[in-house]
């Protein structure tokens, strides 16, 4: 049985600042699948997931989503036909409390009673975040941040999860409970898009992984075959 393609960059080129950051990228995401991008720093995984989500303007290619192209629309659109992502820096409103950010989270939603279901699976999913729901997110540390901004996005119930980053700047500890949530979230049926720096950890949870060099796709396959390849070894593993 082939499996629906959700997410399709074709031909994708980005410039940022002047510089051509994105070169003329090829990627896909089908349906249930957990997918990484992985890079060094500057490679334009960033930049890429802004060109998706609507937040940097495209040069050239296109970006197809449910078989259609999305090229040119922004955030909220994509948030409504179920694209919703995590940014790099977390992005809380931070004068708000927990729960109001999860809420801020369901505003294209006015499904009350399953709103209210929502968050207490999230906080089902993030015991911390309850045992905080009035506390302002700007007095929490990055990782409860973390949580606080994947629950979030969450709240919109999206077909495609995108993560920017999701372990960046955290303790090694956060980064385990992190991981170990994107991997329970994509077992409830989310199709995941992570971009991480720390390639190990992204490979061994994924089904499919592609390396991006400044600016361009590198090298793709089975996330568990590139696991053991040398080359991704030598270049992110550090052996």
């Amino acid at each position: 049985m082939t499996t629906k393609t959700l997410l399709q960059v074709k031909g994708l080129k980005v410039s940022y600042g002047g510089i051509q950051a994105v070169k003329g990228v090829d990627f896909e995401v089908r349906e249930g699948e957990l997918v990484s991008l992985i890079g060094s720093n500057g490679a334009g995984k960033t930049t890429t997931m802004k060109a998706i989500t609507g937040t940097l303007p495209i040069a050239a290619g296109d970006i197809e989503y449910l078989g259609k192209s999305i090229r040119g629309q922004g955030p909220w659109d994509l948030v409504k036909q179920g694209l919703a992502m995590v940014p790099e820096g977390r992005g809380v409103f931070t004068r708000m409390t927990i729960l109001e950010n999860l809420q801020m989270g369901a505003y294209i939603r006015n499904d009350k009673a399953d709103i209210l279901a929502d968050i207490d699976k999230v906080f089902t999913i993030f015991p911390r975040l309850k045992e905080r729901r009035d506390q302002l997110s700007g007095t929490m540390s990055g990782g409860e941040q973390q949580m606080l901004a994947m629950g979030r996005a969450l709240m919109s119930r999206p077909k495609v999860l995108l993560l920017d980053e999701p372990s960046m700047g955290l303790s090694p500890i956060m980064v385990d409970k992190i991981f170990e949530v994107v991997r329970d979230v994509y077992a409830q049926g989310v199709t995941v898009l992570l971009v991480e720096q720390n390639a190990s950890r992204a490979l061994a949870i994924a089904n499919r992984g592609y390396v991006m060099e400044s600016g361009i796709v590198t090298m793709t396959g089975d996330a568990k075959v590139m696991l053991t390849d040398p080359k991704v070894r030598a270049a992110y593993l550090g052996e």
